[in-house]
């Protein structure tokens, strides 16, 4: 018994050293398993990782944002009296022929997410009025691609022989090099937006408004 207890003091003595040592060991174990957090995804963590997650999940939302600073402002006009707006209905060249038509059909375009079918259209004409050549060489590689690259979220849809032959032209652009694009954007309007244009809150609206304003001079 006499020899036991110097042999059970040693290992007390020893397991009370080794206790604090061992304090500094689990302290970095957790530590790195704190760090280890910023490796995965999970909601549990708040380390600033997260943060970075977050602002790249965000980007595109801004992206979309952003692309749409660029869009150019409604064209100036006077009101529409009720006799344009009643010819809007009799013919598509009616309503496109006026800034006032343009605008209201450019609003209906909107609510239906194919705005860039008439901005399109409308940078078409301002490139026709162009003579400089470096201007008409900047102004078609803008439109270029704003519109027709496939990798622009405002591509319009054109067929692919004339995809074809804007992409041969555009080593040298002409004001016209878009001509038969927008020939067919402004078709593709006509057949298939400017009819529920017709019927739309919009229209009636406008038409409604006006009406009335006529009734009470």
């Amino acid at each position: 018994m006499g020899s036991e207890r110097p042999e059970m003091r040693k290992r007390q003595a020893c397991t009370g050293k080794e206790a604090p040592d061992s304090i500094p060991n689990q302290q970095g174990v957790e530590s790195r398993g704190s760090n280890a957090c910023c490796f995965c995804w999970c909601c549990c963590c708040s380390c600033s990782c997260l943060t970075v997650r977050n602002q790249e999940d965000q980007r595109p939302v801004r992206a979309s944002q952003e692309l749409r600073t660029d869009v150019p402002p409604c064209e100036e006009s006077p009101t529409p009296t009720l006799e344009e707006v009643s010819a809007w209905a009799r013919s598509f060249d009616n309503l496109m022929i006026t800034p006032a038509g343009r605008n209201a059909f450019r609003e209906f375009l909107r609510t239906e997410f194919s705005e860039e079918n008439m901005l399109f259209w409308m940078a078409c004409e301002e490139l026709k009025k162009e003579t400089n050549k470096s201007i008409i060489e900047e102004k078609a590689r803008i439109i270029y691609e704003d519109y027709i690259s496939i990798l622009s979220p405002k591509e319009v849809s054109l067929d692919s022989r004339v995809r074809e032959v804007i992409n041969r032209n555009m080593a040298d652009p002409s004001q016209h090099i878009f001509d038969d694009a927008q020939l067919q954007i402004y078709t593709l309007m006509h057949r298939d937006s400017y009819p529920r244009f017709m019927n739309s809150a919009v229209y009636k609206d406008l038409l409604q408004s006006l009406s009335e304003k006529s009734a009470e001079v």
